[in-house]
């Protein structure tokens, strides 16, 4: 969908001789544009090379629902690797999405990016009961939400049958356009960006890193490797594992929207997703599963849609679920629901930002506050939680 819409200028350069730098950010993505943000913010010689080119990938695919809460319930992610780990995984989180809407504003990027609340049903991972918990776990952690019966989401947002939690501070907008507002005023401040331009060979030396092209050599004090869901050879992969997903925009129906517009996400696996688009068109995702080949993904998304649209009717009767746009897009997963961000073990003057999951960009901002930090030579203080060392 987001492709259909006036796409954002950006100056892109042909790579026709070597180059030095500062660093060099592999990905010209949501999270590359804000890595390389912050890092020309630090006063950093930073050049930027995709394959493809910027704004593609993941980033044209996701229906951007931009929330702190991970894939992982922190009543559960608890007895997985502790309380006092999984509070900080949580909290981190929303910093990161806090931290995310005050920058905006502060660099002029906000238009178009409005605030909403989150209503997460009850499904098969977390009936009723688990959710009051779920309630008691997030309360417990300072996080303002509440739970739901089954009669106040009927009444108020039309939906039967279901308990839910209500949350707030999430943030609604338009991928590309956001991630173009970031490549933008990092290239304003002198990065350069060059594509279709791929990196074969990763050379790390004791004075900084050399990556070789098939055409010019880029010499770089760091090198951070902003490839998303895609690994790097070499870059441990923590658990992390590529899943499918497929989503749908419908017509516009702007008269057709619930209460407030919240962004709304099934406790259950897979899950459904959806939120109010541009046009009041409905934006609605799922149907994950285990990573399959892009000809595969891809070839299912008649059948998926299909299982989204009867899922949305049945949830929203009102609603016309009616696929107007149909796609399909792939992501990175990980046991605790977090991304791996920090220095690549092994690979000297290497960092890297990735595997993500469900609220990749929340996570994008996350990252170049870390990898900020980081290549300047200091801790940041949740760096522990992400780092590729971790034992979680």
């Amino acid at each position: 969908m987001w492709q259909d819409l006036p796409r954002p200028k950006i100056a892109i350069r042909q790579l026709r001789r070597d180059l030095r730098c500062d660093v060099l950010v592999i990905g010209a993505g949501i999270s590359g544009a804000m890595i390389a943000e912050r890092l020309t913010e630090d006063g950093l010689d930073v050049v930027v090379i995709d394959r493809r080119g910027p704004l593609a990938g993941s980033t044209t695919a996701s229906t951007a629902l931009l929330q702190y809460e991970l894939d992982v319930p922190l009543s559960r992610l608890s007895r997985q690797i502790g309380l006092s780990r999984a509070e900080r995984l949580w909290r981190r989180s929303k910093l990161a999405l806090d931290a995310l809407d005050e920058r905006l504003h502060r660099l002029g990027l906000g238009e178009g990016c409005v605030r909403r609340s989150s209503l997460y049903l009850q499904g098969d991972v977390l009936d009723a009961d688990g959710l009051r918990e779920e309630a008691k776990a997030r309360q417990r952690a300072g996080f303002e939400v509440s739970f739901l019966s089954r009669g106040e989401v009927d009444s108020v947002y039309g939906i039967a049958g279901r308990a839910a939690l209500l949350g707030h501070g999430g943030l609604a907008t338009d991928p590309r356009k956001l991630a173009a507002g970031f490549l933008r005023t990092a290239l304003a401040r002198k990065a350069r960006l060059y594509a279709p331009v791929e990196a074969m060979d990763v050379e790390p030396l004791r004075s900084g890193v050399v990556v070789q092209t098939k055409g010019p050599t880029i010499r770089a004090q760091t090198v951070v490797f902003a490839t998303g869901y895609e690994m790097p050879k070499g870059v441990p992969r923590k658990g992390h594992r590529i899943t499918s997903t497929w989503a749908l925009a419908t017509r516009p129906q702007p008269r057709a929207a619930w209460h407030d517009e919240v962004m709304i996400s099934e406790a259950s696996d897979p899950y459904l997703y959806l939120r109010v688009g541009p046009a009041g068109r409905i934006l609605c995702g799922g149907e994950d599963e285990a990573s399959i080949d892009q000809d595969t993904r891809d070839s299912l998304i008649p059948e998926k849609i299909a299982a989204l649209q009867d899922k949305l009717a049945r949830l929203m009767p009102h609603l016309d679920p009616t696929a107007d746009y149909a796609w399909a897009g792939s992501f990175g997963a990980s046991p605790t629901g977090s991304p791996s961000i920090g220095a690549v073990p092994g690979m000297r003057n290497c960092f890297a930002a990735l595997g993500y999951g469900g609220n990749g960009i929340t996570f994008s901002m996350l990252s170049s506050q870390i990898l900020s930090a980081a290549i300047a030579g200091r801790d940041d203080p949740d760096g522990d939680l992400f780092s590729f060392r971790r034992k979680f």
